[in-house]
């Protein structure tokens, strides 16, 4: 890439999501670069909490009407993410609920709200194509996800795919995007996940919230040791939090290791604080906290910090990858088994790591994954990185 062509990082970080506000770090760190611009849909100052203050997409390009640009999307599961989903989470977790219950099943009248809100006739927004912004010297799309691309409406697929048919370069994150791209006739290279490259470019970083921020004081709380537990609102029911508290206590009571649970998101239909209370009021063990904090190296910093990571979040189980952790997602009994988190480790996870459980298999699952020689989590950790830089190296080499 020509350091000096301006290059606008788009993505879903204009929003609180772990993973989405990693990704610019990372390809800052990276390309070492003072012409970047962050981009999402709407704009969000997020640098309160250790993201970035994103413009909208629009805005920058008129911004730079008369110099040529690239546009990089960075990341995330952006080519399964429709307008409708893109322009709930955008909004404040109240209006959200209210649009939410308002709209429910009139797939017409979310359409035209999410495109109102949005100033665009997208399908899939987060997805732009050269068609779109013709002066943009390039359009890159590097490590995107889109694993159940082949379950959404056939528009919003034909959509993505005219998209990506335009674009200068394609990489994805995980082989089952790869071949739903690839049945449709696109080619994308296969790199891991840009938060592989946490540890390495952004420790130092998360260290000092380590040793000053929540991290610290969880070390204090629980000398044995904790595991950081995460989950998002799909199991916000009664037998899900009854069920995970089951299996937490017995993983408690077995390892001696103390239970935290925190956010690894803040924007609706991610993280809800109060299910959190709510499983915490189960949880009869005395060693258990919730962090509160939203802040993004405080999150990575507690991940970083425990024994093993157990949670819904894709990021959070790359985190702990990074970190040589033992690590395990879950899922809600009644959804698919497939989703983005399978996808990912059943591409990328080492033998022997669980991959995707259901809450009852959480206390099984935990053990196996804390049995995992550490020799070979680092090796791991060691190889994604390589790979990642590799095919990074690839995706942002100069064309133009």
């Amino acid at each position: 890439m020509h350091r000096t062509l301006p290059a606008i990082l788009f993505g879903a970080f204009d929003r609180h999501n772990f993973g989405d506000m990693l990704f610019p770090h990372v390809i800052a760190a990276l390309l070492g670069d003072k012409h970047l611009r962050f981009a999402g849909l709407a704009e969000r100052d997020l640098s309160v909490n250790g993201g970035h203050h994103v413009m909208r997409l629009q805005q920058h390009v008129e911004s730079l009407r008369e110099s040529p640009y690239k546009i990089v999307h960075v990341g995330g599961e952006v080519l399964s993410c429709s307008a409708w989903e893109a322009a709930v989470m955008l909004l404040p977790a109240a209006e959200a609920m209210e649009v939410a219950i308002r709209l429910d099943g009139d797939h017409d009248a979310q359409l035209s709200w999410a495109r109102a809100c949005l100033g665009t006739d997208a399908l899939v927004p987060y997805a732009v194509s050269r068609a779109q912004y013709p002066d943009a010297a390039e359009v890159i799309y590097h490590a995107v996800g889109g694993a159940d691309l082949v379950a959404r409406h056939p528009a919003q697929r034909d959509e993505v795919m005219a998209k990506l048919s335009l674009a200068d370069v394609v990489s994805v994150r995980d082989a089952t995007t790869q071949a739903h791209l690839h049945n449709a006739g696109i080619v994308a290279r296969l790199l891991p996940d840009p938060a592989v490259m946490v540890a390495e470019l952004l420790g130092t970083q998360i260290l000092a919230y380590a040793r000053d921020g929540e991290a610290a004081k969880l070390q204090a709380l629980f000398p044995a040791g904790y595991v950081a537990v995460q989950f998002s609102s799909e199991f916000d029911d009664d037998a899900s939090l009854d069920t995970m508290a089951t299996q937490l206590k017995r993983l408690g009571a077995k390892t001696g290791y103390g239970v935290v649970f925190f956010r690894a998101g803040a924007a609706p239909w991610h993280d809800d604080l109060q299910a959190y209370r709510r499983i915490m009021a189960q949880m009869t063990v005395p060693q258990t906290y919730i962090v509160t904090t939203l802040q993004l190296w405080d999150i990575c910093a507690v991940i970083a910090s425990s024994k093993l990571y157990i949670g819904s979040s894709l990021h959070g189980r790359i985190l702990a990858m990074a970190y040589a952790l033992p690590r395990l997602n879950i899922r809600h009994a009644t959804h698919s088994p497939y989703g983005k988190q399978w996808s990912y480790a059943h591409t990328w996870e080492m033998a022997g790591m669980p991959g995707v459980v259901t809450l009852d298999g959480i206390h099984t699952a935990a053990l196996q994954a804390l049995a995992v020689e550490p020799y070979r989590m680092r090796q791991t950790a060691a190889d994604l990185a390589s790979a990642y830089r590799r095919g990074f190296a690839l995706d942002f080499a100069s064309r133009r």
